[in-house]
């Protein structure tokens, strides 16, 4: 059974930078893919980043260029490091995980199993 712990998170000025991180207990000789999935208030769903068990990362164009995902096979944790953060950024984001590779719908997160609790970026 995956389970995913985040922490970071919090309240930020534009143009600030935060690190969410996500301690995963993953099978590291199986298939996985790992992502970032945020929420605003009101919205649907976002996928924000996603990294596959090679170290292969996909971005959403909103996000890329700011954001870098990244994962620590030695310690089970991913990250994601959010710099030049935007009011647009807020939201609540989440660790998710799959079974499979991340594919070309790795921004679906209707096709995420597993989901940390959520913690909250806040950008003013």
């Amino acid at each position: 059974h995956v389970q995913l712990v985040e922490s970071g998170g919090g309240s930020v000025q534009t143009g600030g930078s935060l690190r969410l991180s996500c301690a995963a207990s993953l099978n590291p000789t199986s298939d996985y893919c790992l992502g970032w999935i945020r929420q605003a208030p009101g919205k649907m769903r976002e996928g924000v980043a996603s990294i596959d068990r090679d170290g292969t990362t996909t971005y959403a164009a909103s996000v890329k260029g700011r954001f870098t995902i990244s994962k620590d096979n030695a310690r089970n944790t991913l990250a994601l490091q959010m710099n030049s953060l935007k009011p647009e950024d807020s939201a609540v984001y989440y660790c998710a995980a799959k079974d499979v590779w991340c594919g070309a719908l790795w921004y679906s997160s209707e096709l995420y199993s597993y989901w940390g609790q959520g913690t909250q970026v806040t950008v003013s």
